[in-house]
C-alpha cells in the first residue's frame, strides 16, 4: 500500500480493517475461538490496541505470523485447541465477510471435508503467450475466483500443512494444499463486495462499500 503500517490496521471508516473482520467473526454463532497471525513487531499493539480495546472475548491467541500466508496460518493452526472440529481461515483485509458467508462456508466444510468462498469469473479470459500475443480464449464458466474465508476439517487441514512443508510445496491458498491431497473443495458462492484491500485503490473501493452499506 506504499504506507509503513501494515495493511490490517490501516483505517476504513474510521476503524482498523482488522476491527471490521473481526467483528463479523465475533458475531458469528459457528465461530466459538479466534487466534490472530500477526507481525512480530505488531503483537503488542493488536493485543492492547485492538483485542482489548474493541473487547473481543472471542479471540485466545495471537501469534506470531510467518513470511507467507502459509507460514501464517500454519502457526495459527499450532494454537488451534484439539477440540476445534472445523477450521475458517480468513484474510483481515477482507472487511466485507458476513456472518451468512461464515455460517454457508463452515456447513459446507462439515459436508464435505472442506469449502471455501468464491464467486464466479464474470470477465472473458485471456490465455497469453511468451509473446504477449493472444492464444486462446478461455471459456471461464467453470472458473471462480478464490476468496476467504475458507474452511475445512481441523486435521484435514493440517495434514495438508504438513505434507506441504514435508513436500516444500507452497502455496496461494488452504484450498490448494488440500486439493493436492486428493480432497475436492467445495464452492460457496460469495460476493463481489468481499474484496480484498491490496492497493490504495482498494481502499477507496472500500470506503465506497461501506458508505453504501451504511447507507442501506
Amino acid at each position: 500500500m506504499g504506507a509503513k503500517t501494515p495493511k490490517q490496521f490501516l483505517t476504513l471508516g474510521g476503524l482498523p480493517l482488522l476491527v471490521h473482520s473481526l467483528r463479523v467473526l465475533e458475531a458469528a454463532d459457528a465461530v466459538t475461538a479466534i487466534v490472530l497471525a500477526v507481525p512480530r513487531a505488531e503483537m503488542d499493539y493488536c493485543r492492547h490496541e485492538i483485542v482489548s480495546v474493541y473487547t473481543f472475548k472471542k479471540v485466545r491467541a495471537v501469534v506470531e505470523g510467518g513470511e507467507e500466508r502459509q507460514d501464517s496460518v500454519g502457526r495459527g493452526l499450532d494454537a488451534v485447541g484439539a477440540e476445534a472440529d472445523i477450521v475458517l481461515v480468513h484474510d483481515a483485509v477482507r472487511p466485507f465477510l458476513t456472518t451468512d458467508m461464515v455460517a454457508r462456508v463452515i456447513a459446507a466444510a462439515d459436508k464435505h471435508g472442506a469449502a471455501i468462498v468464491a464467486i464466479p469469473k464474470r470477465d472473458t479470459v485471456k490465455r497469453v503467450g511468451a509473446d504477449g500475443l493472444i492464444d486462446e480464449t478461455v471459456d471461464r464458466k467453470p472458473l471462480w475466483s478464490a476468496q476467504t474465508p475458507q474452511a475445512a476439517r481441523r486435521a484435514l487441514l493440517q495434514e495438508a500443512h504438513r505434507k506441504a512443508r514435508q513436500d516444500g510445496f507452497r502455496g496461494t491458498d488452504e484450498a490448494q494444499l488440500i486439493e493436492r491431497m486428493g480432497h475436492r473443495v467445495a464452492i460457496v458462492e460469495g460476493s463481489t463486495e468481499n474484496i480484498k484491500v491490496t492497493r490504495p485503490e482498494d481502499l477507496m473501493i472500500a470506503e465506497a462499500i461501506l458508505a453504501g452499506r451504511q447507507k442501506g
